[in-house]
């Protein structure tokens, strides 16, 4: 019993108590995380408190709520009250203890989750490693000598190891999608704006997400739908009315239309990730293809944004404090504020071309497939890798398929694919706006064929 929403049910029928899944929870953490290192704060005495509480409701034949008593953790960019949000940062350490959940923490307690800690992350949510100079790096449960993925890389390491059920991270340009892939579990980037990051430490304003992470569809697909509704202290999170997925997971997907992403997503992956995406599609019957255009000046424009709106949050303390930074976060942010405005505008215009031109793909398509890393998982310390017969950059390549689609704030769902013998990669299911039901769906099925395991 190792998913949130069976937990949730056993707890609500009285078949486990909530005490003893955060107090199993708590061990699991206690035993592994040394060799992880996944968790930057664990809030045992709280945590057991509040599954106290989730016991209480239930011998009084009340209904805790859709997630009662499943024990979480989220990136320690998310405010926890009664703790100082880090953001991976060493600066940051040094700031008093906030007073308020997140929205999105308060949400999922709301809901009946047990908040167990907080998660390590590259600092300020710059990279794809999780390898921090200040709380350590985040190894990979598969294989400890390999990064976990960033920045959220805590997050999903902490599912993967099974150190609990559901985690939440964010997602500039791939932060969420590439440590799911590397570690073998779901992660989803929702629409830009249909989650609240009221109380998130951001990055870059423009492309932030927040998303969870879990063993099963179903496990996403419940958190989302908790997640979802507006919230009037994120200016950027929708009005729409929220549409619940979980109801959807069972429909029939023999309408939907579904293509492989050529071009740019063919180039530059390892032949294994081409593999995984060609298994996904033949298990879906897929045989059409679709040129997203210009996705490589994308993600250009993306580094141009990203570099500079992050740059700009940090800037007195680049002047007055550059040796308590992180050094490879520290070097990117200085050239982000080198970077000429009329850069960042010209990205800003092309922005708004690129958005309009894959609206109109999807007028013919409702789903494309495309790799989410182009390799698994590198060595913990490694500076360079192989692919296509060049020696390219590791950090900034593991986003080569995540960051076209965080561009223009596409709702992405990396599936995992488990193979034998060997490490984990991902399938990216992308889709329109608003349409994360639709990429639930697709994974449900392939879930139920077995074409996608969870570690």
């Amino acid at each position: 019993m190792n998913d949130a929403v069976s937990i949730a049910t056993a707890i609500r029928e009285g078949q486990v108590s909530a005490v003893d899944v955060t107090k199993n929870a708590l061990g699991r953490i206690a035993a592994r995380d040394h060799e992880l290192n996944c968790f930057t704060a664990v809030i045992a005495e709280k945590a057991l408190a509040d599954a106290a509480r989730v016991d209480d409701e239930v011998a009084q034949g009340k209904n805790p709520g859709v997630l009662a008593g499943v024990p979480f953790a989220v990136k320690n960019l998310f405010d926890i009250a009664g703790l100082t949000t880090l953001a991976g940062s060493k600066i940051n350490a040094e700031n008093p203890a906030v007073t308020q959940d997140a929205t999105a923490v308060a949400k999922l307690k709301q809901a009946g989750a047990v908040l167990v800690g907080a998660l390590n992350m590259d600092e300020y949510a710059y990279g794809f490693v999780t390898e921090n100079s200040h709380y350590g790096a985040t190894h990979n449960p598969h294989d400890l000598q390999r990064v976990a993925g960033g920045s959220s890389g805590g997050s999903a390491a902490a599912v993967a190891a099974g150190l609990v059920p559901l985690t939440l991270g964010s997602d500039t340009n791939g932060s969420i999608r590439v440590p799911a892939a590397l570690c073998g579990v779901f992660g989803l980037k929702p629409t830009y704006g249909r989650l609240s990051r009221a109380g998130v430490a951001l990055f870059s304003s423009s492309f932030d997400h927040i998303g969870p992470f879990a063993r099963s569809v179903q496990d996403i697909a419940t958190v989302f739908d908790v997640l979802q509704g507006e919230d009037d202290r994120d200016p950027i999170c929708t009005k729409r009315l929220p549409d619940l997925c979980l109801p959807q997971l069972n429909q029939d997907i023999s309408g939907i239309k579904i293509a492989i992403a050529d071009g740019y997503f063919l180039k530059g992956a390892a032949p294994e990730a081409l593999a995984a995406v060609q298994q996904v599609a033949d298990a879906l019957h897929v045989t059409e293809y679709v040129t997203i255009p210009e996705a490589h000046c994308a993600r250009a424009a993306a580094f141009v944004i990203t570099a500079s709106e992050g740059a700009n949050l940090h800037l007195d303390k680049l002047r007055s404090r550059p040796q308590d930074f992180d050094p490879a976060t520290r070097d990117r942010f200085l050239a982000g504020a080198l970077i000429p405005s009329h850069w960042y505008l010209q990205a800003q215009r092309f922005r708004k071309w690129y958005r309009d031109r894959v609206r109109e793909i999807f007028q013919n398509v409702d789903v494309i497939l495309a790799p989410t890393t182009p390799i698994s998982a590198p060595l913990i310390g490694q500076q360079t890798m192989i692919l296509d017969g060049e020696e390219i950059l590791v950090r900034p390549h593991l986003g080569l398929f995540t960051q076209p689609l965080s561009f223009i704030g596409l709702p992405v769902l990396s599936i995992p694919i488990l193979r034998p013998d060997a490490l984990p990669l991902g399938v990216q299911l992308i889709a329109a706006p608003y349409n994360e039901a639709l990429i639930l769906r697709v994974a449900a099925v392939l879930e139920q064929q077995l074409v996608i395991r969870n570690s």
